[in-house]
């Protein structure tokens, strides 16, 4: 079987005449491409590398921080928490004082009258 354009009543192994090296500059010029896609996408690649690690090293900081202030906020709480429970038993003493003495004085208020 023949086909046209190849070597058509020359030598065996005679491909310059024919269509091979038309084919093969294509093969060579697409190679070329391909080579540089590759080359494109391994330093795309690399710098998503670099760029996880930074933002990893990033979050890894904000995690302690939060951490530290969780912690903080925790503390802070606890104090309020410890402050309200003593404060309130005193605040309701003291109201209960101040309304005794407003009863006492409008009672000798209203005596004396």
């Amino acid at each position: 079987m023949r086909r046209a354009g190849l070597g058509e009543g020359g030598p065996p192994g005679n491909y310059a005449a024919s269509g091979y090296s038309v084919y093969e500059e294509e093969n060579e010029h697409l190679q070329e491409g391909l080579r540089a896609k590759v080359h494109a996408l391994k330093h795309l690649s690399i710098d998503i590398g670099n760029e996880v690690k930074y933002q990893n090293k990033m979050l890894g900081e904000m995690d302690s921080d939060f951490d530290s202030t969780g912690g903080l906020l925790g503390a802070t709480i606890g104090r309020l928490k410890l402050l309200s429970r003593g404060s309130q038993t005193k605040v309701y003493c003291y109201m209960l004082l101040f309304a005794l003495f407003v009863f006492i004085v409008l009672y000798w208020v209203i005596k004396l009258r």
